[in-house]
């Protein structure tokens, strides 16, 4: 009997970095070695270690995930190898870990190089050996773990200042396998913006989804993503929904959902002014509060109607402010002459 085929998580992207990335993962996938997915925040990592499961022989059998960065040291122990009945405070019943869970299967450690060093040694004897013990337990259990981590942290330079085992390193590092950050690949850019845009509508309930203007694909290609494939999503989504003519290409692009006059103010470690409104060390304020409350405001709203092209609803929208409220500002601060569309 043929079994299916599995279901690969949506991997989208159309440059040859792109391309030569998921190359990488094709040969990488039927072996049974333990593999490092290395990439900034948002890129994807989680998708790449499914996509190597998936793509290996051991794809009907069970995925296993684990966050190493969101558990405390010893919540993390006992996730991954598990405990018997009262092996601490609490552990009233015999708990299962991911490496029982994962048996026959893969293992997928986000953000690994979170793991403390009393981890670091039991998850190397389980790679040699593959077998392991329960916290608080004497028992040895035997286990086939395919083993995939992932972060975005430089494990080698954390191995070489001993943060991170080097002989673990050795063992994880069979394969290394590097996404791309998004500004590397600005030509995927336009694509994944359409899957976005095409998944939100849909999401919505819209019949169907009319693209991008010119302008808004060009703020989009002309930002660099730190936030990668993750924010671009957000980006996206935010315009599709936010779209006041859902029947029109999208034009209008809010890059910083906290983009406000009204944004509170932060402690920092130069005072109650955040950084971004700071003057450089050394230079003292001119004029009184009042002036410099005025200079911001028509500074942050003039920047808007420039970028908008003096499209006040635009404008307005960019800056989290209701119409009239803007239209308040302007009159304000006699901007009302500016022209618009």
């Amino acid at each position: 009997m043929t079994k299916p085929s599995p279901d690969l998580p949506a991997l989208i992207g159309e440059s040859p970095a792109f391309q030569a990335m998921l190359e990488h993962v094709s040969k990488a996938a039927p072996l049974n070695k333990p593999t490092l997915v290395i990439g900034e925040r948002g890129t994807g990592k989680e998708l790449v270690a499914a996509r190597l499961h998936y793509l290996s022989r051991r794809w009907d059998r069970s995925f296993v995930k684990l966050n190493c960065g969101a558990l405390a040291e010893s919540l993390l122990e006992s996730e991954l190898f598990g405990h018997e009945a009262g092996a601490f405070t609490g552990a009233v019943r015999r708990h299962v870990g991911r490496f029982e869970l994962a048996d026959d299967g893969t293992l997928f450690l986000d953000e690994i190089a979170n793991a403390t060093p009393a981890v670091q040694e039991k998850m190397l004897r389980v790679i040699e050996y593959g077998e392991f013990e329960r916290v608080g337990g004497n028992q040895t259990l035997a286990t086939d773990v395919r083993l995939i981590g992932a972060t975005n942290a430089d494990l080698p330079a954390l191995a070489r200042t001993g943060k991170f085992r080097a002989d673990l390193l050795d063992r994880l590092s069979f394969d290394v396998i590097t996404i791309p950050p998004l500004r590397a690949r600005p030509e995927d850019i336009p694509v994944l913006a359409e899957h976005f845009g095409v998944a939100m509508a849909r999401e919505l309930q819209r019949s169907y989804f009319p693209g991008f203007t010119e302008r808004a694909m060009t703020r989009l290609l002309a930002h660099d993503w730190p936030g990668n494939v993750r924010e671009l999503k957000n980006v996206v989504e935010r315009a599709v929904y936010r779209a006041e003519r859902p029947e029109r290409p999208v034009d209008t692009i809010v890059l910083d959902p906290f983009s406000s006059p009204w944004r509170p103010v932060a402690l920092s470690e130069s005072g109650l002014i955040p950084p971004e409104r700071q003057k450089p060390a050394g230079e003292t304020p001119t004029g009184d509060f009042i002036e410099q409350v005025r200079k911001f405001e028509t500074g942050l709203i003039s920047a808007a109607l420039e970028r908008n092209q003096f499209n006040q609803k635009r404008a307005a929208e960019e800056l989290g402010l209701r119409y009239h409220q803007f239209r308040g500002y302007l009159r304000k601060y006699g901007l009302l002459e500016a022209k618009s569309t």
